[in-house]
C-alpha cells in the first residue's frame, strides 16, 4: 500500500475524484434534458460519457485506498452523512436564509433532512450485516428521501405523493 498522505498527489486524487463525479452528475442532467428537447442521440452521448467519468472517479478512489470492506464503507457512509447534516447543510440553509434564496434553501433544507435518514439506514444495515436481511429501497424524486418498503402515503421530507417514490434496482 502506497503512502500518499498529504501529498501533492494526494490532493490531485481527491480533485480529480471530485471533479469526475460532478461530471458524471452533470451530464446526466443534460441526457435527462436533452431527451426532453427531443434530442435522444445527443441523450445517449451525455449518458455514455457520464459512464466514462464514473470510471475515472472510480479508478481515482482506488489509487486513494478509499474502498475497504463493507463494514467500513457503512461507517464511512454514516460518517461522511452525519458530517452533511450536522456541519454542512445547516451552515448552506442559514447563508440561504440570510440572502433570501428560495430555491436553494428548499434544496439544502430537503437533503439535509434526507441525510439523515441516509445515516440512519446505513446504520442499520451495518447492524444487520451478514444476516442476508432483504428490502427494497425506494426513493422520491423530488427530495431524494430514501424508504425502505413500499412508500404508503407521501413524502416525510417534501409531501410529495407516494406516486413521485421509485424502486432502486
Amino acid at each position: 500500500m502506497t503512502d500518499l498522505n498529504g501529498s501533492k498527489t494526494e490532493k490531485n486524487l481527491r480533485e480529480a475524484f471530485a471533479g469526475e463525479s460532478q461530471a458524471n452528475r452533470t451530464y446526466l442532467a443534460f441526457a435527462q434534458k436533452a431527451e426532453q428537447d427531443g434530442h435522444p442521440q445527443v441523450a445517449k452521448l451525455f449518458r455514455a460519457a457520464a459512464e466514462a467519468e464514473t470510471v475515472h472517479a472510480h479508478a481515482h478512489l482506488r489509487a486513494l485506498q478509499g474502498v475497504g470492506d463493507t463494514a467500513a464503507n457503512l461507517r464511512e457512509a454514516v460518517n461522511g452523512e452525519t458530517h452533511e447534516f450536522e456541519s454542512m447543510y445547516p451552515q448552506m440553509i442559514a447563508d440561504a436564509e440570510k440572502e433570501g434564496l428560495g430555491e436553494a434553501l428548499r434544496s439544502f433544507r430537503y437533503a439535509n433532512e434526507v441525510e439523515k435518514v441516509h445515516a440512519g439506514l446505513y446504520r442499520r444495515a451495518l447492524d444487520a450485516l451478514g444476516s442476508n436481511r432483504t428490502t427494497d429501497y425506494y426513493v422520491c424524486r423530488v427530495c431524494g428521501n430514501t424508504i425502505e418498503g413500499e412508500p404508503d402515503g407521501p413524502c416525510a421530507v417534501c409531501a410529495a405523493a407516494a406516486q413521485a417514490f421509485y424502486l432502486v434496482d
